[in-house]
């Protein structure tokens, strides 16, 4: 690294990848980039947070998923990144959803009913509410704390501080969570 002319040394480095660096990221892809060879079902790979999805309606596509999870983790244990097994879970979707229970390293993965992912809450049942709450707790917070911190309450200094500390609690990600309930819709406005 250099800053104001002044370079930083030269350190080895004898396994992983540096934090910050730049080429870090793309390293780190192309590591993983195979990790979905030969699963049949959707994958999402996202940093180092890896999701498997697919439609499960009798045994045969449970034993595919189970296959597909046996392939991660063979695939894991090849190149010596392996999954932390404990935070791994499974989300059953749709009422007429069987439960199907899944494994991986022989150890039965823990049935989630809601999983924080990238800050929105996704829900078994899909529903947004339990967004809509935290997104409404947020953004009061961060009202109570310009009216306990700001003394001199003018009009201009107030919209700027809603428009940068408040509003992107009530925005983030809204395409991927906006409510339909008119409960929730009442929430948030």
């Amino acid at each position: 690294m250099c800053i104001s002319g002044v370079a930083s040394s030269w350190s080895e480095v004898l396994s992983g990848v540096p934090q910050g660096s730049v080429l870090g990221p793309i390293l780190f892809l192309i590591y993983i980039n195979d990790l979905d060879n030969g699963v049949k079902n959707w994958i999402l790979k996202f940093a180092d947070d890896t999701k498997i999805f697919g439609a499960v309606n009798n045994d045969l596509d449970r034993s595919v998923l189970q296959k597909d999870l046996d392939n991660l983790l063979r695939w894991a244990e090849e190149w010596q990144m392996l999954f932390n097994v404990l935070k791994c879970k499974v989300m059953h979707l749709g009422y007429k959803n069987h439960g199907y229970s899944y494994y991986m390293d022989g150890k039965q993965l823990d049935t989630a009913e809601e999983e924080k992912d990238l800050g929105i809450i996704i829900t078994k049942n899909l529903k947004v509410s339990q967004q809509c709450k935290q997104a409404y707790a947020k953004a009061s917070r961060m009202l109570g704390l310009i009216n306990r911190s700001i003394k001199f309450k003018d009009k201009d200094i107030l919209l700027s501080l809603y428009k940068t500390l408040v509003r992107p609690h009530l925005e983030y990600c809204i395409p991927a969570w906006s409510p339909h309930y008119v409960k929730d819709q009442e929430l948030i406005e």
